[in-house]
């Protein structure tokens, strides 16, 4: 498998075509302290306006951003939001000079307001689908003239009239004119499957509405098939509960692969991350950062560039899901609609190589703060040293989360607990605690520090509530200044009596010291035989 150190320094080896729907984003920030006289509305006190490439313009943005010589071939009006479209691409390193210019046309625009962090309206303008015949010939021209140039192309097909089933029958003939992989994002699979795409990046709910019929029909099956069926459970679990279409589409890859036409199927979750189908191969998970949809606007281009990009640079598919994800989960933590830098990539990739198993980085954690603060989430936070995990320390976590909406764990390091516990501890080394306390559900973030108290971090997450165990009282903890200063409060849970790192460590040690059975001749196994359980 090739290195990461080697992908990211052939990204700027590669040459992108990218295709599809151009798109301007326009952002429009500010905050509201009353309400209109017109309607019961907020009145918007505007204090900045940002404009981006979106759709496939910003598929082509990422690709530049990644370090990627870029060609984007797309149809934008004689209009001023076109104009301003071009100046968008261009100060994102994309030559706008492929674009076609249609005087009959009008740019789509999305247009979102955001007060206070939240976006309280969105309008669209430019109808999808208008564009002159001359305007879509020119546009063939133009993708059929470089398609012998790219080592990678990317299509993205938003549905507004760029890409036409005449092009995509364009694209089919010439599939094997490509020198590398030809990357879809698009929910309308069937138009693509002459094309034999390399891969398709759609959503789990544009999968799901796709295939529908399909699930449905597996389902009758399902229901038909077991005895106990009872109306009202058709399409769903045994439980009754709606199936979880992560589940459903893995369970169904190959049938999914077969429609599409594809080899592979990279699809997004949202927050939860993606999974990854190929032919012959078990699906392939990725975790995602959890954050508002306002947050995730555009992440889907990151990701479908950077998966397209890096199997141009030779990964695997499951590396360049890897590294699709590392980059989407940079952009989510950025207002508006972002690109992830190749510089940005790499600072991830090499913080995340030095952090322990199970663990984020400090500035990792700050990310995830930044968007989980921006979707409203109320942060608890705790810390400890957590050296053998019991019953205790999950019921102790249980509850702090029930207290916030995302629950950090700082845990001392080993030479941490050493300083504090004395020779002999930590008996767990820090990489397994963190490990074992990241699998726990209550537990969202586990980060590692060095000091005795967690001061730092408190002052980097600055959480809403700090939670600690019944066996202290606030007035105990140097961190409940740290804490109230920042304006948090200090809550104490109970301490489940019994249960303890100590105890369980004197009795492990009390039942080594008891005298030991060795059975005597009699009742010895036979040499060479299989002992029981007893003997074990």
């Amino acid at each position: 498998m090739t290195s990461v150190h080697a992908l990211l320094s052939r990204l700027a080896d590669l040459r992108v075509l990218v295709l599809g729907d151009a798109v301007l984003d326009l952002w429009t920030y500010g905050s509201s302290q009353r309400l209109a006289r017109e309607a019961p509305v907020p009145v918007l006190d505007v204090c900045q306006a940002d404009q981006a490439p979106g759709a496939a313009a910003n598929c082509a943005a990422n690709a530049a951003a990644l370090g990627c010589e870029v060609d984007y071939v797309g149809i934008v009006g004689s209009d001023d939001t076109g104009q301003r479209l071009r100046t968008a691409l261009q100060a994102r390193g994309v030559d706008p000079g492929l674009l076609v210019q249609d005087p009959l046309g009008a740019t789509p625009a999305k247009h979102r307001l955001v007060c206070d962090g939240q976006v309280v309206a969105r309008f669209d303008t430019g109808l999808p689908g208008r564009w002159s015949s001359e305007a879509l010939e020119a546009l063939r021209d133009r993708v059929l003239r470089h398609l012998d140039l790219a080592d990678v192309v990317v299509a993205a097909d938003y549905g507004n009239g760029t890409l036409t089933s005449p092009l995509i029958e364009d694209l089919g003939r010439a599939r094997a004119r490509l020198r590398g992989p030809l990357v879809v994002d698009g929910h309308r699979f069937a138009r693509w499957r002459g094309c034999r795409p390399t891969a398709m990046t759609p959503s789990a709910s544009e999968v799901l509405a796709e295939w529908g019929e399909l699930f449905a029909a597996d389902a009758d099956a399902d229901a038909d098939a077991d005895a106990g069926a009872r109306p009202g459970a058709r399409g769903r679990d045994g439980d009754g509960a709606a199936p979880d279409p992560l589940g459903a589409i893995a369970q169904r890859s190959q049938q999914l692969l077969q429609h599409s036409g594809s080899e592979l199927l990279l699809t997004t979750f949202d927050s939860r991350g993606t999974l990854l189908v190929q032919r012959g191969r078990a699906p392939h998970r990725t975790t995602g950062l959890a954050v508002a949809n306002a947050q995730a606007c555009g992440a889907g281009d990151t990701l479908t560039t950077a998966f397209a990009v890096a199997l141009a640079a030779g990964a695997s598919p499951a590396q360049a899901a890897d590294l699709a994800q590392e980059a989407a989960s940079i952009v989510v933590v950025e207002p508006g609609t972002s690109c992830c830098s190749v510089r940005e990539l790499k600072a991830r990739l090499e913080r995340r190589a030095h952090v322990a198993d199970g663990s984020i980085s400090a500035g990792e954690l700050e990310d995830a703060v930044r968007a989980h603060r921006a979707a409203g989430r109320r942060i608890a936070f705790t810390n400890g040293c957590f050296d053998v995990l019991h019953a205790g320390h999950v019921a102790y976590l249980r509850q702090a989360r029930a207290l916030g909406d995302v629950l950090v764990v700082a845990v001392n390091s080993d030479a941490s607990v050493a300083r504090l516990k004395g020779p002999g501890r930590p008996i767990v080394p820090e990489s397994e605690r963190a490990a074992l306390l990241a699998a726990l559900r209550p537990v969202d973030h586990v980060v590692l520090f060095d000091e005795e108290t967690p001061e730092r971090l408190l002052e980097l997450v600055r959480p809403d509530v700090y939670v600690k165990g019944g066996d202290y009282t606030p007035e105990m903890l140097p961190e409940t200044a740290v804490v109230e200063r920042l304006g948090g409060e200090v809550v104490m849970v109970d301490y489940v009596d019994g249960h303890s790192t100590t105890e369980l460590v004197e009795r492990i040690r009390a039942r080594d010291d008891r005298p030991q059975h060795v059975p005597s001749s009699r009742n010895r196994p036979a040499e060479g035989s299989v002992p029981g359980d007893r003997w074990a």
